[in-house]
């Protein structure tokens, strides 16, 4: 295994139950800022034996990557509600559930707070 498939699987480990990252989040994490379809090339390769939280892992938008009909994306929408993230149409806000929305809400405040 790379040195970058390494570091990209730990910082995919890394992602706290009840949070979500986007993939170049996780590409910057890893130290690799830019490449965010490495992540989403390197999951679909993930070694069999190598357990991820896979699902914590959505596009820039929060919305979810998988074809909305497929089994993967049910599956990954009951994965991440059992977390209590809230997906609706296939999308998280990443602004609450994002590994960065405590720093948002801490610098800026959100609504309703």
């Amino acid at each position: 295994m790379s040195d970058a498939a390494r570091r990209i699987y730990a910082a995919i480990a890394a992602i706290p139950p009840g949070r979500v990252a986007s993939y170049g989040a996780i590409a910057v994490r890893a130290g690799l800022p830019g490449r965010a379809r490495l992540v989403g090339k390197l999951l679909g390769e993930t070694p069999d034996g190598l357990e991820l939280p896979w699902y914590r892992v959505l596009r820039a938008s929060g919305q979810i990557a998988l074809p909305r009909d497929s089994d993967g994306f049910r599956e990954q929408c009951r994965r991440l509600r059992a977390e209590g993230v809230e997906v609706k149409s296939g999308r998280v806000p990443l602004s609450r559930f994002g590994l960065d929305g405590d720093l948002d809400r801490a610098l800026w405040g959100m609504p309703g707070d």
